[in-house]
């Protein structure tokens, strides 16, 4: 259905990619043709042979630049934070996309905003946070509109990917669909629930794909998102369905995999996979915390994955049991509440046996493979807080850790490791400060809770005034410094944080 761009414009794609004309690869990825792209590519075979030939010249030619006008927009540090992230709102904003042949991009129905930066797209679990804030502002009109461009990506590809590209096919994000809509209810009211319904039902058997024939076969431990822990039990991993190396990144991997004895194809599913679970990349997933290599998040349990997919079906089994209220005559109203229900119950009990620690006072990933948790702690732990999922105790314990380990000058640290990678410390990410504060809230931990909004506001108005810029990520334990690590440079913008930073400070 959608074509990605290494197979439109095959070996100059590659060669594009291979060049070094630009640092970001995805520049390529994202660059518009201006002539029919099948002319391109036979002009290019035509032309590559000759003496004089300069490939740059030649995508200049006939391609360009995705335009940003986040990358041009000049902020005004005279403005207060609020302004500026309201001005921002329009300078993040896309209208209805308009489909141009030999594009990447999947075009959308309806207005969203995008991150900023190199991000020219919708972002999945991006979004719900950019929600947030456009709550705040009373955007609602156009929080409505990206929920019903994700139920459109549902209808349309059967799931909602990474972003709206075609190299992002492969993959979806944290499913905060379900949350989002629940947004949403909260301004539209309950009846939003029921007008969502076929889609959250969508998205969840996109997830659970694979589960029947694990049921089926004993000898199958996993299949897509699904793995098998025995006696009738399923968790859910990362996964993307595509095991080359990545198109937006495609010399990166390329450059990867040389370093590795590993087969290239299990190396690229372990990376794909988490670029799904949004954390790309992170010390979480790797066998070596200073060796990207040695990735290996197929084979782990994520807890923030299976606590989104309870809320998921909590959401769909609260839809069903509002028809019952409602006198409703359909006959399998209470038989799917009770399905969901069940399901819901089932995983908030394996989340508590599989993720809980004990000895650390915190929840784990779990590696399927050897049996056992990981031994990481990373932000992740906190959802089970987020969702109401832990008990008391578990939640005391879990407060102890995250003020003793985790609060830095500037908010929450995503994990305690140092390494190069950007969802690592020393750095701090806007999801994760709002997951770690209502996490809190939700047990009464409220004077902890307040300390770490007010560390992370001080830390992005600072950097706001200091540099005109609100950024993607922060470096929370030197807050004199920038953030670093990750695959491209530090980006600003930067939807979520506007979006968190703003809901914090109207709370």
């Amino acid at each position: 259905m959608y074509q990605t761009p290494d197979l439109i414009f095959q070996e100059l794609f590659t060669d594009l990619q291979q060049s070094g004309i630009f640092k970001d690869e995805k520049l390529i990825s994202d660059a518009l043709p201006k002539v029919k792209p099948v002319d391109i590519l036979n002009r290019y075979r035509k032309e590559k042979g000759e003496p004089d030939f300069d490939l740059e010249k030649f995508f200049h030619r006939f391609f360009q630049l995705n335009p940003s006008k986040s990358v041009d927009f000049k902020s005004d540090t005279s403005r207060s934070v609020n302004e500026h992230i309201e001005i921002l709102w329009d300078i993040l904003k896309r209208d209805a996309d308009k489909a141009i042949e030999g594009s990447s991009l999947i075009p959308l129905p309806n207005p969203y905003i995008v991150p900023g930066g190199r991000f020219n797209e919708i972002y999945y679990w991006d979004s719900y946070f950019k929600m947030l804030g456009l709550q705040v502002s009373g955007k609602i009109d156009l929080i409505e509109n990206m929920v019903d461009n994700f139920s459109w990506l549902i209808e349309k590809v059967g799931f909602i990917p990474n972003g709206n590209r075609t190299y992002f096919i492969g993959r979806s994000q944290p499913p905060f669909y379900a949350l989002m809509v629940s947004l949403l209810a909260e301004e539209k009211g309950e009846k939003v629930l029921e007008k969502y319904l076929p889609f959250l039902e969508k998205e969840y058997a996109f997830w659970m794909d694979g589960k029947v024939l694990l049921e089926n076969d004993d000898s199958i431990i996993a299949k897509n998102h699904t793995v098998n822990l025995g006696e009738g039990k399923y968790f859910n991993r990362y996964f993307d369905q595509h095991h080359q190396a990545r198109a937006e990144m495609l010399a990166t991997d390329l450059e990867l995999a040389e370093k590795t004895d590993r087969p290239a194809n299990e190396l690229f599913s372990d990376m794909r996979a988490a670029c799904e679970s949004g954390w790309d990349f992170s010390s979480r997933w790797l066998r070596d915390t200073n060796d990207l290599t040695t990735i290996y998040t197929t084979e782990i349990l994520p807890v923030d994955l299976n606590c989104l997919l309870y809320f998921l079906e909590k959401t769909i089994a609260k839809v069903y049991l509002g028809r019952l209220s409602k006198t409703d005559s359909q006959s399998n109203s209470k038989e799917k509440a009770n399905y969901y229900q069940q399901l819901a119950i089932q995983r908030k009990e394996l989340i508590v046996k599989y993720f809980w620690n004990e000895k650390t006072g915190f929840f784990h990933d779990y590696d399927f493979v050897k049996k056992e948790q990981t031994e990481a702690l990373t932000m992740a732990g906190i959802f089970p807080l987020f969702f109401q999922i832990a008990n008391d105790d578990q939640a005391k314990q879990c407060a102890e850790l995250i003020e003793k380990h985790f609060l830095k000058a500037g908010g929450l640290v995503t994990t305690l490791t140092h390494s190069d990678e950007q969802w690592d410390a020393p750095n701090g990410w806007a999801p994760l400060q709002w997951i770690g504060i209502q996490g809190l809230k939700n047990y009464g931990f409220d004077d902890l809770a307040k300390k770490i909004s007010n560390n992370w506001v001080k830390l992005n108005t600072d950097v706001y005034h200091r540099t005109g810029k609100l950024l993607e990520k922060y470096n929370v334990e030197d807050t004199s410094l920038l953030s670093g690590g990750g695959e491209y440079e530090v980006q600003d913008g930067f939807g979520w944080t506007n979006g968190v930073l703003l809901k914090l400070m109207s709370d």
